[in-house]
């Protein structure tokens, strides 16, 4: 399953930021287009203590045959990942096509880029790549095949295994939402008493420029014997 992301996009003097709605409940596969210096962020919202599979694929353009090469040997790409605290958790140098695995520990958003090492490649200057990114989150990135070679289970104890992997993985989700939640409950409180306070400042500033007023005009007419 494959979706484009951009085509022909501009190269920012920034991270172009994208944020995608990637559900655990499946894989997501995508391409996208990178220039030579330009780098690519997607957000992906992740329970604690679940793992991470990410599978990429680069094709570079060729400028006189006007299509996408196959494969680009010699290109690499620098992946890193960072959990939402800022804090770095993953941070490599990959080849052409590879596959990332990470481990979240903190639930949020995990933000993830990748760019290419193109001031390495004189091919790539100024040109432009194709990146195929497929993340899996939870349970789908479990290998169930190869698990069932190792550990030498049958037909129903995989199914169970599967079956115990995603109540675990809704587990884990029923948690993030709750700590969204609480995170959500806590700042709508800490909004709503800010305005309050912000609202009583308020009266008691018109309060005391209505005093100040007062006494001034008071002043200012028995200045002038009118009073």
């Amino acid at each position: 399953m494959a979706g484009v992301v951009g085509k022909g996009l501009p190269a920012m003097g920034r991270p172009a930021l994208l944020l995608l709605v990637m559900c655990a409940a499946g894989a997501q596969g995508l391409y996208f287009h990178i220039g030579e210096t330009e780098k690519r962020c997607f957000i992906e919202e992740i329970p604690d203590e679940t793992m991470v599979i990410g599978n990429y694929r680069t094709q570079m353009w060729d400028k006189q045959k006007e299509v996408f090469l196959p494969s680009t040997p010699g290109l690499g790409m620098h992946v890193e990942v960072k959990d939402p605290d800022g804090k770095v958790v993953l941070s490599r140098q990959y080849g052409s096509e590879g596959r990332f695995t990470f481990t979240s520990h903190t639930p949020g958003e995990h933000q993830i880029c990748l760019h290419s090492n193109s001031t390495r490649m004189a091919l790539f200057a100024g040109g432009k790549l194709r990146v195929h990114l497929d993340i899996q989150v939870g349970e789908h990135a479990n290998n169930y095949p190869e698990i069932a070679a190792k550990d030498k289970l049958t037909e129903l104890q995989l199914r169970a295994r599967q079956l115990l992997d995603q109540v675990e993985q809704i587990q884990k989700e029923q948690d993030y939402q709750r700590y969204r939640e609480e995170r959500f409950r806590l700042t709508s409180e800490s909004t709503n008493q800010r305005v309050l306070w912000w609202s009583i400042a308020q009266t008691v500033i018109l309060i005391l420029t209505g005093i100040w007023q007062m006494r001034h005009l008071k002043s200012f007419f028995e200045a002038k014997k009118l009073v």
